[in-house]
């Protein structure tokens, strides 16, 4: 990909989240493509990626997703991400990587990187708690 072909990418797969629109992210994928995410119970299929939205939607509907950083090398695009919702009256973020295989423009498979700690401990109600002090 060249870099005004990433560019684009980068820009529009932002401006998807911005709308979040699921319809959007299928533009986005191979019918083929797969999703490897630790945040569902199985890979996603391309093809799913607006339904998976729609989940996503349902379950937070103030979520809102941030472009941090990205950078590309031949057909494998990272975009560094962050999220923030309100949980219980404050603000709740996380971050992320994702790593994207590109062919012929469109994704061809996916696969997301991120502490879930934090989120598990959210849900449990449980402290989060350092591995390691210093």
């Amino acid at each position: 990909m060249t870099d005004a072909e990433v560019q684009e990418f980068v820009t529009r797969f932002a401006a998807a989240w911005a709308a979040r629109d699921g319809n959007a992210f299928l533009d986005f994928w191979h019918a083929e493509g797969l999703l490897h995410t630790p945040m569902v119970n199985r890979t996603i299929k391309g093809s799913e990626l607006d339904r998976l939205m729609q989940v996503q939607t349902s379950a937070a509907p103030d979520f809102v997703w941030q472009l941090l950083d990205w950078t590309s090398r031949g057909e494998v695009v990272i975009i560094e991400w962050q999220t923030t919702r309100i949980v219980n009256g404050t603000r709740f973020d996380w971050r992320g990587v994702d790593k994207f295989r590109i062919r012929n423009g469109k994704i061809i498979e996916e696969r997301v990187y991120c502490d879930t700690a934090p989120l598990r401990a959210l849900r449990t109600g449980e402290a989060l708690e350092p591995i390691t002090k210093f």
